[in-house]
């Protein structure tokens, strides 16, 4: 079983993020991500968890299942799927035109 400490530093390490970066990206401080790494239990915001989820391409159900140590496929997607919403309509208007061009017979 994996805590969900042991998958934020797994997945930080993963990506190559020192802990400042990674509270950068997600709004979070340095302080507050190793807190998340090594106090047990943590006692995170779901705010918190779900930016930092998201800043690990992950999704917060993820990061709290702890009867989980890998994500599926389908974790991947949704964590996709919730940054694609977020973008702006000319990037996702240009992320559509590359599926497109990828789905294009030869």
């Amino acid at each position: 079983m994996a805590t969900l400490g042991e998958k934020i530093r797994k997945f930080r390490q993963e990506k190559g993020l020192t802990l400042e970066q990674l509270g950068e990206m997600s709004g979070a401080s340095k302080s507050y991500i190793w807190e998340l790494e090594n106090r047990n239990p943590p006692r995170p915001s779901a705010e918190k968890i779900s930016r930092i989820a998201a800043s690990l391409g992950l999704t917060a159900e993820f990061l709290l299942d702890e009867k989980r140590e890998s994500p599926e496929a389908s974790d991947i997607d949704l964590a996709f799927f919730r940054k694609y919403q977020e973008m702006p309509i000319d990037t996702k208007k240009r992320l559509r035109q590359i599926l497109e061009a990828w789905e294009k017979p030869e």
